[in-house]
C-alpha cells in the first residue's frame, strides 16, 4: 500500500500545508495540493495506468513517483518557483495568553502547532464545522497524524482559537488528545492508536469555539484475530 505525504511549509511567515496521496488504482492517479486557511491553492496530478496491475516491484516505482511529486511541489514552493496567494487571514485581536498544550498519553503536542493569537466571539451555536485535511492518509501502522480545520459552516470563514478534541471511543484505554486551532482555523494533532475492542469503535473529532460545536466521526475496525495453529 502506498501511502502519502503531508508537510508544513512557512513562505514569508505564512504555513502552507502539502498533501500528496495515492487516489487509488480505480482513477491511477497521484494528487499534490496546496492548502492555506482552509483552501486549496494548488493542485498537481500525474497518471500511473502505465505501472498497472501493480506487482511489488511497480509499487516501489509508485512510491518512488509519489515522493518525488511531494518533494518537488515542495521545493518549488520553497524557491518561489511556485507562487500562490494565501487567503486573507480572518480578523483577530490579541491573545491574553498562550494555549496549553494538548497529551496523549503523556506525549506533548509540539509547541510549533499551538496558536500564538486568538479571534474575535465565536458565532453561534452549531454553525461551525471541522474537516479532516488527509482522510486517506492520517493512520500509518499504529500513528495516527491528523491534519484538520476549522470553519464556519456559512461563507467557510477560519474559526481560530477553538478546542479540537480526538478521542477513540471503544478502544481497550482511554486515547484523547486536545490542541487549540490557529487563527487560520487549522490544528495537528497526533497520537499512537490504542487496540480497538469493540465492533462500535470510532474516532470522534470534536470542536468547540463559545457556544458553538462541530464533530466527525469515523467508523473503526478491530483487527480480526489469527486463528491458532494446531
Amino acid at each position: 500500500m502506498v501511502f502519502g505525504h503531508n508537510t508544513n511549509v512557512t513562505v514569508d511567515g505564512t504555513i502552507f500545508h502539502v498533501q500528496t496521496e495515492d487516489r487509488g488504482v480505480r482513477s491511477a492517479v497521484l494528487d499534490t495540493t496546496v492548502h492555506c486557511r482552509g483552501r486549496v491553492l494548488h493542485r498537481r496530478t500525474t497518471k500511473y495506468h502505465d505501472l498497472l496491475p501493480l506487482d511489488a516491484d511497480r509499487e516501489q516505482a509508485l512510491k518512488t513517483r509519489l515522493d518525488e511529486q511531494h518533494r518537488i511541489v515542495v521545493e518549488e514552493l520553497r524557491s518561489g518557483a511556485l507562487q500562490v496567494a494565501a487567503p486573507p487571514m480572518a480578523p483577530a485581536r490579541p491573545a491574553s495568553g498562550g494555549a496549553p498544550v494538548g497529551t496523549v498519553a503523556g506525549a506533548k503536542i509540539p509547541e510549533k502547532d499551538q496558536p500564538g493569537v486568538s479571534t474575535p466571539a465565536a458565532p453561534p451555536a452549531d454553525v461551525i464545522a471541522v474537516e479532516m485535511l488527509n482522510p486517506r492518509t492520517w493512520l500509518t501502522g499504529k500513528h495516527a497524524t491528523l491534519y484538520l480545520v476549522v470553519r464556519q459552516k456559512a461563507g467557510g470563514a477560519a474559526v481560530g482559537n477553538a478546542r479540537v478534541t480526538a478521542r477513540v471511543a471503544g478502544a481497550a484505554e482511554l486515547t484523547e488528545v486536545s490542541a487549540m486551532t490557529r487563527t487560520d482555523g487549522h490544528v495537528y494533532l497526533e497520537f499512537d492508536m490504542p487496540r480497538i475492542t469493540s465492533e462500535d469503535a470510532a474516532l470522534v473529532i470534536e470542536a468547540v469555539a463559545g457556544d458553538s460545536r462541530g464533530q466527525l466521526r469515523f467508523q473503526l475496525r478491530a483487527k480480526p484475530k489469527m486463528p491458532a495453529v494446531g
